[in-house]
C-alpha cells in the first residue's frame, strides 16, 4: 500500500470524504419540511448551526493521527499534507452545504452556508490543536449552541463577531470572523499538527 492510501486509511478519510454529501442530504430534507430550516421548531436551532457542526466535526476527527511520533521526525515536512487534507474537506463541505441549501425552500442562504461551514471548521482545527482531534467538536459545538441562543437577546456591534453564524450574508464583520477562525485554524494545524491523544 502506498503512502497516499496509507494516509487516507490512517485517517479516516473514505467517510469524512462521505460525510458533508450525506450531510448536504439532510439539509436539502430539512428545507422540504414545513417547518423550514429548523430541526426543532421549539427550541429554534437552526439547520445553519446544525450541519456545518455535523460536518466540522467529521473533517475534527479525521485530523487526528494515530502515530504523531512519526509525523514529528519524518523526513519530509507534514505541514503540506496537513494543510492540503483541511483545505480539500472544507471546499468539500461547504461547496456541498451552500449546493444543499442553494436548492431548496430555507430561509437559509448558499453563502451563509458556506461562510458557517468553513469559519466552524476552522474553529474544529484550531481545537484539535489544542485538545485532540477526537474531542475537537465539543469546544465548538458548545461555541454554536451558545451563540444561537444568546444572539436572540444581545444585540450591538460587537454581536457582528462573536455571535458570526447567525449574522447575515450581508455582515462583513461576521465574513472576516469565519475567515480568520479557519486562517487561524488551518495554520495551527498545518504547523502543530492536532494533540497527541492519550485515551
Amino acid at each position: 500500500m502506498n503512502g497516499p492510501l496509507l494516509y487516507a486509511r490512517s485517517r479516516a478519510l473514505p467517510g469524512a470524504i462521505a460525510a458533508p454529501p450525506a450531510i448536504a442530504l439532510l439539509l436539502a430534507w430539512s428545507a422540504s419540511r414545513p417547518d423550514g430550516a429548523s430541526w426543532d421548531p421549539g427550541f429554534g436551532l437552526p439547520m445553519e448551526a446544525i450541519c456545518p457542526m455535523l460536518a466540522a466535526a467529521v473533517i475534527g476527527t479525521s485530523l487526528y493521527a494515530y502515530a504523531d511520533e512519526l509525523d514529528r521526525t519524518a523526513v519530509r515536512a507534514w505541514w503540506p499534507r496537513r494543510l492540503t487534507h483541511l483545505l480539500v474537506l472544507t471546499a468539500l463541505a461547504a461547496t456541498a452545504l451552500a449546493l444543499a441549501a442553494a436548492s431548496g425552500t430555507t430561509c437559509t442562504g448558499a453563502s451563509v452556508m458556506a461562510r458557517n461551514t468553513v469559519g466552524t471548521v476552522g474553529a474544529t482545527a484550531v481545537s484539535a490543536v489544542l485538545v485532540g482531534a477526537r474531542l475537537s467538536w465539543l469546544p465548538v459545538t458548545a461555541y454554536l449552541g451558545t451563540a444561537f441562543i444568546a444572539a436572540r437577546t444581545a444585540g450591538g456591534a460587537g454581536a457582528t463577531v462573536w455571535a458570526w453564524p447567525v449574522q447575515p450574508d450581508r455582515e462583513t464583520a461576521a465574513w472576516v470572523t469565519a475567515a480568520a477562525l479557519f486562517a487561524a485554524g488551518a495554520a495551527l494545524h498545518a504547523y502543530r499538527g492536532p494533540r497527541p491523544d492519550r485515551f
